[in-house]
């Protein structure tokens, strides 16, 4: 028994030097141009699957909106911006560059076929060590993660003419124009998609603290942090006046009286018969998928304060149960929009 314990010591001990050695002199060749060994190769990609389908989100977890259109477009105008580089577009090749990647990332229309949604959240979010895959860019929410797993459901079968057809293309004017139409319109509309805020009801100071909220990080939204960094900083005071003197359109028919809830909400976001604040958002004439969506992030704290004036929300919202919230939200949202002013 003596002799077999000091032969397994001494081979720890010639295992601990040349692991040592491989890494102190360097011995280990991380060249992309070597592949892994066989063995290697089969034992990190097994891993890579089975820790997807060990972690994701329960089947069931998955939204009701993920067939949804405006879900899907806003998922293809992150996707194009953010994955296209590596993972390319429906009916497109990947570039030398990526296809010289080890490992090389999996086209969009493998990819796509090859897991269910949850495997895709799930992969979207966390990202994959060791494969320049990155992790989303917040954590404390994943509703926006959904938007991009609802485009990739679409993908298996999609052209590359279907997929230009979830790109609006608008000309560049102003500077930065063009990449923020991709998911809110030039007119800030954004096609009527409810899952996009419209921000041609808003002032130019709100849009500018907003925008400036999400570059720093404070205000949390994977797409909106990409998207705010996207465009020089220079830019985004012309951006937010440019759909600040958007015309919100015309105006829906008059709504009933407000639910109950509402009288609370008036006093920062009116209607006001005063000209409005202008560090508030207006809701009036927002789409209520979008309203609805920000009340339960307030509500489950999953919405940080990136303003003082927005710190008041935390204490606004945290009693509303999902009834309460859809009533507001329907009800702002039949509001005549009212011009900046």
């Amino acid at each position: 028994m003596r002799q077999v314990i000091l032969t397994l010591a001494a081979l720890a001990v010639l295992g601990a030097v040349a692991g040592a050695a491989t890494i102190g002199l360097g011995l280990f060749n991380v060249s992309a141009r070597i592949d892994h060994l066989p063995p290697v190769h089969w034992a990190l990609h097994t891993t890579f699957e089975q820790n997807v389908r060990l972690r994701a989100p329960d089947p069931a977890a998955v939204p009701a909106t993920l067939e949804d259109p405006g879900m899907i477009r806003l998922g293809a105008g992150h996707y194009d911006s953010a994955c296209r580089f590596c993972h390319a577009a429906p009916g497109e090749a990947q570039s030398a560059t990526v296809r010289a990647m080890n490992p090389v990332p999996p086209h969009i229309t493998e990819a796509a076929a090859k897991w269910q949604p949850h495997h895709l959240h799930w992969i979207i979010d966390n990202g994959v060590k060791m494969s320049g895959m990155p992790h989303w860019p917040s954590r404390a929410r994943d509703d926006d993660v959904w938007a991009v797993v609802a485009f990739l459901a679409q993908v298996p079968g999609m052209t590359a003419q279907d997929y230009d057809g979830l790109l609006p293309r608008v000309a560049d004017r102003p500077a930065g124009l063009a990449y923020c139409a991709t998911c809110h319109g030039a007119d800030g509309r954004g096609g009527g998609n409810p899952h996009v805020p419209r921000l041609d009801i808003q002032g130019a100071p709100y849009l500018e603290a907003a925008l400036e909220a999400y570059r720093q990080g404070r205000r949390d939204s994977g797409i909106m942090h990409h998207a705010a960094r996207a465009v020089e900083p220079a830019l985004l005071p012309g951006l937010a006046a440019h759909f600040a003197s958007r015309d919100p359109g015309a105006a829906p028919a008059p709504a009933p009286p407000g639910p109950p809830g509402t009288e609370a909400c008036r006093a920062c976001h009116g209607p006001w018969p005063e000209p409005r604040n202008p560090l508030f958002p207006e809701l009036a004439g927002q789409h209520a998928a979008y309203t609805a969506t920000q009340l339960r992030l307030w509500r489950d704290g999953l919405r940080a304060a990136s303003t003082p004036q927005e710190a008041l929300m935390k204490k606004a919202a945290h009693a509303l149960e999902d009834a309460d919230i859809d009533a507001i939200a329907a009800w702002y949202a039949a509001l005549p929009a009212a011009p900046d002013g």
